[in-house]
């Protein structure tokens, strides 16, 4: 039974990646502390980096399947934004839990508010521009940007991944979802292996996230291509659980930069 709420999150943070390609972590973090009951935040954000980037390997292979993924692309946006990642997520460590969580909460309401004036966006172009054996500066800056944000909030980067692809390259929603994966378990991969060096790792709730999200990674790939012709309904439906979730956090960690004696 303890195992429950660990499995259960698991299959909700595995659907979001599935649908959306992002989200993952968004969720996966507040879902270990306020669900699961992790008391560390910076041992819940190394777990949830770890389980993420595993769910994000397993749910790639049925969007590849699907004809989702190009693959240059995706390889540039992981073995660019990787090295950010490198970096956020060593200086994420240095900043204290609370305070990062706040910060956390506050780009998830950016985040939110992006998604809904994206939900009118056109699909964009059937081949992806810039992803060639010389990457482009603007696909460049943004894997790096991407990366950066990705390690110091301990997230996968998905949720930024997919609207960056789509803006530097052109392809359309769905591909980019599928694309994103990649990177994301990449971005995640390199956060965890960070955080578990510090032994900010729970290895047995990120076995059992990771059981959990295997199931609901393929249902959210299969809705995702069902779904694919109404990406305003799932912009909107995604960015009113960031800013739930957001709202919830912020009021948890209000204090944060409150000044201390």
């Amino acid at each position: 039974m303890n195992a429950l709420p660990a499995i259960l999150s698991g299959s909700g943070v595995g659907f979001t990646l599935g649908l959306i390609g992002g989200g993952g972590s968004i969720l996966a973090t507040p879902l270990l502390l306020y669900v699961v009951g992790m008391a560390q935040p910076h041992l819940a954000i190394g777990t949830g980096a770890l389980a993420v980037a595993a769910n994000a390997f397993l749910t790639l292979v049925g969007h590849a399947r699907s004809g989702n993924v190009r693959w240059r692309c995706a390889v540039v946006f992981a073995g660019v934004g990787i090295l950010g990642a490198l970096v956020g997520s060593t200086f994420g460590k240095a900043v204290d839990g609370q305070r990062l969580l706040f910060l956390f909460a506050m780009l998830m309401v950016v985040v939110g508010i992006h998604m809904l004036r994206g939900r009118k966006v056109q699909s964009g172009t059937s081949e992806p521009v810039g992803c060639g054996p010389v990457p482009s500066w603007k696909v460049v800056a943004v894997a790096f940007a991407v990366g950066v944000l990705s390690g110091f909030f301990g997230i996968g980067g998905g949720f930024l991944i997919v609207p960056g692809l789509v803006f530097a390259t052109g392809m359309p929603l769905i591909t980019a979802v599928g694309t994103s994966l990649l990177a994301v378990g990449a971005f995640g991969l390199a956060t965890a292996t960070n955080y578990a060096l510090s032994g900010m790792v729970d290895w047995a709730v990120a076995g059992e996230f990771i059981a959990g999200g295997l199931v609901g990674g393929f249902l959210g790939m299969r809705l995702a291509n069902r779904l694919s012709g109404y990406k305003g309904a799932l912009n909107t439906v995604f960015a009113t659980v960031i800013f739930g979730v957001a709202g919830y956090m912020l009021y948890r960690n209000a204090g944060a930069f409150a000044a201390t004696p």
